[in-house]
């Protein structure tokens, strides 16, 4: 499985944007999954629902099933978290992982920058960001995207990591991924 992150600080879009990008890489064929790291305590679940009351009762893992979905819930319960590499081998087998957050992680990475949310740009420290996608003229010697280039972004992730698109693209579109490989 390759790996890919979109690093940034709070509120830059790094959601929004994977969020129009995973479609573009999907609709070409491949099947991708997501990590996100939470800087805070976040809970899936709902009190007085039975995974929930199976948790405080003390279950470290809690698996729910459906024909729709499956969710695993894992309580660390003072244990450290786990590294990104443990992480990644807890998915199931795909083409692609994508890594929200993580920003300092060793990962090829496109930082995500916004006008409005003015930051220090990691790509100026950090080597692993190959890529800046941004609503503003970036001063870098990176390739930059604006942050509506989602077809763009896609297609650069895919090259970069030597992800072959399966053909179950429509015609028209792969000519498309094509002209952007050659000019992105």
């Amino acid at each position: 499985m390759k790996v890919f992150g979109f690093a940034g600080f709070s509120g830059a879009g790094k959601t929004t944007l994977i969020e129009r990008v995973v479609p573009c890489l999907v609709n070409g064929g491949l099947r991708v999954s997501l990590i996100k790291h939470a800087h805070h305590a976040f809970d899936i679940d709902r009190p007085g629902k039975d995974s929930w009351r199976h948790r405080r009762a003390g279950c470290s893992d809690v698996l729910v099933a459906s024909p729709q979905r499956v969710a695993l819930m894992r309580e660390l319960r003072g244990a450290p978290e786990p590294d990104l590499d443990r992480l990644v081998r807890m998915l199931a087998p795909c083409d692609l992982v994508l890594i929200e957050g993580y920003k300092h992680a060793p990962l090829p990475k496109i930082e995500v920058r916004r006008a409005a949310r003015p930051a220090p740009a990691l790509h100026r420290t950090d080597p692993w960001v190959v890529a800046v996608a941004s609503d503003r003229i970036e001063d870098t010697h990176l390739r930059t995207f604006a942050l509506e280039e989602h077809e763009a972004i896609a297609a650069f992730i895919c090259r970069y990591l030597a992800l072959a698109r399966p053909s179950r693209q429509h015609p028209r579109r792969a000519r498309t991924a094509a002209n952007v490989l050659r000019t992105g």
